[in-house]
């Protein structure tokens, strides 16, 4: 009985494997579609490596699509010369992006393939609105965004100076776009604006003038001082007679003249 009991265990150990992979179709099927779909996309990558091996579709041209003033064609030229490589399929658009953006008077570059066989550029370039001044900086210039950027500018010399704490240049914008406003109606402009590291505030007039309209505050904002500025400027001006004046504005209810200073 015992031996006979021992040949049935056995018989149903070795029938145990029909439930195992090899026995369910469903599985195979679905294991041999997979490794024909994995198959087939490693075949297509293969041949796209290969097409881009080939000497074909070489990039001929960079046609650029906006107009440009402050950068010249030599600039784009000598910028592709130096960063194209591969063909129309296998060059680095990024890279050709950086490249362009590093150009002193581009600000955003966007580029992208043009087939059969060129890049197509397009390019913002900075509109200088000031210079930036810093003692340990030259030919600094502020765009219309509030951005500094290293440029030198054919107009330099009729741009105004703008002087700040580091990352302050677009602060300094904003304000003297408020200060352009201000004084307009006595026809006057801000050449220099300055911002302390206290945060203070002191502009040059055109006519040489200096205005010291100190701290931006709640009780004693900087547009009530400029409002106050403009509406007795012409009678002040006949007062300051030296080109160097100081009007002194930081007094909550008046102002404070002081003979010209050293500049």
């Amino acid at each position: 009985m015992a031996r006979l009991s021992k040949s049935k265990s056995e018989r149903v150990s070795r029938e145990e494997p029909a439930d195992g992979f090899w026995h369910r179709p469903v599985l195979m099927n679905l294991a041999s579609d997979l490794l024909f779909v994995l198959g087939g996309a490693m075949l297509a990558w293969a041949a796209v490596m290969a097409v881009q091996r080939l000497p074909f579709f070489p990039l001929r041209q960079v046609v650029v699509a906006t107009p440009v003033e402050q950068t010249n064609h030599g600039q784009i030229e000598h910028a592709a010369r130096i960063v194209l490589s591969g063909n129309f399929f296998t060059v680095n658009l990024e890279s050709v992006r950086n490249a362009f953006e590093k150009l002193p008077w581009v600000r955003r570059a966007e580029v992208r393939r043009r087939w059969p066989d060129g890049l197509e550029l397009a390019l913002e370039e900075h509109v200088a609105v000031a210079r930036w001044q810093r003692a340990e900086s030259e030919h600094q210039l502020v765009n219309s965004h509030g951005e500094v950027f290293a440029a030198t500018a054919a107009n330099e010399q009729a741009l105004p100076n703008f002087s700040g704490p580091e990352g302050s240049a677009a602060t300094i914008l904003a304000h003297y776009r408020e200060f352009e406003q201000a004084l307009s109606p006595v026809g006057r402009r801000a050449v220099t604006v300055v911002l302390t590291a206290r945060q203070a505030w002191e502009l040059k007039l055109d006519d040489g003038v200096v205005v010291q309209l100190g701290r931006d505050q709640n009780k004693h904002p900087l547009a009530e001082r400029l409002e106050r500025l403009a509406a007795h400027y012409p009678a002040v001006r006949e007062k300051v007679r030296t080109a160097a004046g100081v009007i002194d504005m930081r007094y909550p209810n008046g102002f404070a003249l002081r003979a010209g200073r050293k500049t």
